[in-house]
């Protein structure tokens, strides 16, 4: 049977996974506590997996791929939008550290409460949490270094820019793309698309 450390180091063979931190946070993060019971034997294959209510945990290259993109770093404050069962937004509260910040927001209540309870394995303090998504996109009355969205729009969602501060980025999949979006100032967003992904709808 695979192992998590079996799954890291072939992203890393492919080239998907490459920054140091990033993958010090897979090998802490196993991804085998966010999985539901009855999927044991596939943890570590490299493909979605349900966790009820019509969503899935995304697939562990495609997880991978954008957080190299979103580049998070120690100490920032980063907002991750679509959390699951929590598995992003953990792998995101090992990289910020206790002097960063990471809100993940779910729309389901159930998977809120697995993705709390999931959180809560690792002890990583107040900095870190999971609430229910509010009636507007993200949170729009705060800022953020960085956004991470985990479900697919059909359209770019120019609120979340005003989310951002200069120099922020937000990873985005809209429709069947990976978005990169840098905030370079008030009015100037960079963009980078690549192209070839399948995620579950975002609802806002």
């Amino acid at each position: 049977m695979k192992t998590n450390q079996n799954l890291i180091d072939s992203m890393m063979l492919s080239g998907v996974l490459k920054s140091p931190k990033i993958i010090e946070a897979f090998q802490t993060i196993d991804r085998k506590y966010f999985i539901p019971q009855g999927y044991e034997e596939n943890m570590y294959i490299d493909a979605p997996l349900p966790i009820g209510k019509n969503q899935t945990i995304s697939q562990p290259t495609t997880v991978a791929f954008m957080l190299e993109l979103l580049d998070p770093k120690r100490s920032e404050k980063i907002l991750d939008i679509g959390s699951g069962s929590g598995w992003t937004t953990s792998l995101l509260c090992h990289i910020v550290g206790d002097k960063g910040s990471v809100i993940g927001l779910e729309r389901v209540d159930e998977l809120i409460e697995i993705g709390q309870n999931n959180l809560a394995k690792f002890q990583f303090g107040k900095h870190c949490k999971i609430q229910k998504a509010g009636d507007k996109l993200g949170i729009p009355s705060e800022v953020f270094d960085k956004i991470l969205v985990s479900a697919s729009a059909q359209k770019i969602p120019e609120e979340l820019f005003l989310q951002l501060k200069i120099g922020g980025i937000l990873v985005i999949p809209v429709q069947n793309s990976i978005f990169k979006f840098t905030k370079i100032s008030q009015s100037k967003i960079e963009s980078e698309e690549f192209l070839g992904f399948v995620f579950v709808p975002l609802i806002s």
